[in-house]
This record gives C-alpha cells, sequence and structure tokens, in this order.
C-alpha cells in the first residue's frame, strides 16, 4: 500500500512548491518564485517515472497529477509574469493575457487525460514545459517589456493547445534499483535554486525555449514536405497519357 503511495508523494511536492511559488511572487520574490516551478517541474517528471518503476499507476495519480499541474504551471506562472511585468499595463490587456494562460492549460490537461496521443509525441505544448518558459521569462522583466511579454504568454497559451507535436520524453523509463537516488536528486536541485537561483533559472531558460519552438518548427517542415508531396502528385497526374 505504501508502494503505491510513493508516486503521488512526489506529485503532492510538485503542489507543495507550486503554492510556494504563488506566495513568494506574491512577496515580491520573483527570482525564487521561478525557480520553484522549475524544481516542480523535476518532481512532475520523476512522479510518473516512480509510478511505472513501482508498477503503481493508478486512475488517482493521473487526475492527481493534472491538478497538480494546473496549480505549479498554470496558475503560479500567471501569477508570477503578472506581478513582475503586467502590473504598469493596460489592465483589460493585463487580465486577458494573464488568465488565458492557466485558462488553455487547463484545457490542455483536460485534453490529455481524454484523448489518445500519438505514440512518442504530445499533442499541443505540454504545460509544465508552458509554465517553465512563462516563469523564467519574468526573470528577464527589466530586458523586456510588458507588450512583448503578453505576446509570449498569449503565444505559449496558444502553443498549449494547438494540434503542434512536440517530442515526449516523459516516456523514458526509471529502473526500480535508481528510485532511492530520485529524493537525492530533488534535494540537489533545490540546493541549487537556494544557491543560484537567477543563473540557474535562466540557464534553464533556453533548452525551454528550445522545446516550445520545436513543436513550430515540426510542423512548418511536416506542412512543406506534404505540399511538396502534393506537387509531385499533380505534376504527375497532369502529364499526358501515352497513347
Amino acid at each position: 500500500m505504501l508502494t503505491r503511495f510513493i508516486p503521488n508523494l512526489f506529485t503532492l511536492g510538485n503542489l507543495f512548491l507550486g503554492m510556494l511559488a504563488i506566495l513568494l511572487a506574491i512577496n515580491g520574490k520573483y527570482s525564487s518564485a521561478a525557480i520553484l516551478v522549475i524544481v516542480a517541474m523535476l518532481l512532475d517528471g520523476l512522479d510518473g517515472r516512480v509510478a511505472r518503476a513501482l508498477n503503481a499507476q493508478s486512475e488517482f495519480g493521473k487526475e492527481l497529477d493534472s491538478l497538480s499541474d494546473m496549480i505549479s504551471f498554470g496558475a503560479a506562472p500567471a501569477l508570477i509574469i503578472f506581478m513582475v511585468s503586467f502590473q504598469d499595463a493596460m489592465p483589460i490587456f493585463a487580465w486577458i493575457a494573464t488568465a488565458a494562460f492557466p485558462i488553455c492549460g487547463a484545457i490542455r490537461l483536460a485534453r490529455f487525460n481524454v484523448r489518445p496521443g500519438i505514440p512518442g509525441y504530445f499533442t499541443g505544448l505540454p504545460i509544465p514545459a508552458a509554465g517553465g518558459v512563462l516563469a523564467t521569462l519574468s526573470l528577464f522583466h527589466k530586458d523586456i517589456g510588458p507588450i512583448s511579454m503578453m505576446i509570449a504568454a498569449l503565444l505559449l497559451s496558444y502553443l498549449m493547445v494547438s494540434s503542434l507535436k512536440y517530442p515526449n520524453f516523459k516516456k523514458v523509463g526509471l529502473p526500480r534499483k535508481a528510485i532511492w537516488i530520485a529524493p537525492w536528486v530533488v534535494l540537489l536541485a533545490v540546493a541549487l535554486a537556494v544557491l543560484f537561483p537567477d543563473q540557474l533559472s535562466k540557464l534553464i531558460f533556453i533548452p525551454l525555449v528550445l522545446y516550445a519552438l520545436y513543436g513550430m518548427r515540426y510542423s512548418m517542415r511536416t506542412a512543406a514536405s506534404r505540399n511538396r508531396a502534393q506537387k509531385r502528385k499533380n505534376k504527375k497526374s497532369s502529364r499526358p497519357s501515352d497513347n
């Protein structure tokens, strides 16, 4: 019984960090709030792997994971970006950009739970990646204006509900013998977050953005290949037949 609950401890840790990120953002500690979102991403990546390693997957765990993700990667990043960048912008646009992100995140999670995905891929940008990008983007608020931040938030919102394909790395397994290492990995991540909050967050920002852009590039390449194939087909069909 205890073994089956272990993956849920990682999920609850994800939720706990999301709530802490919200509280820190309210108190003006934006860098710490952003790094907690990143550490929550680590826990989110571990809970499913631990569940598969222990053969402890359940519908309860799946639903708990979605609810936790909604807080840690939907509400928390939206609040961080609002507090750090949107408060001096026009209220109506700030509210729309802030609210759109968790709304699209909720749609993304609901769709993920009820629709079978494509093997090896996610449909739409996963909310942990979108939340990580938005949270770490807030650290650049001195260099990026609120309008650009709003555009970025709305773009991430769209990518979550889009039909773009993103690689699914969650299926990468975790050996059962390696489960005991997971808590130490989390503690190391927390220690690094406390010691180097700004540097670590900005460093992680780069691969997250590249992952978010991957789906757009993949979609454009697929569309271009489809158009070329269609043109070749049309060209062959338009050739006069030999009589």
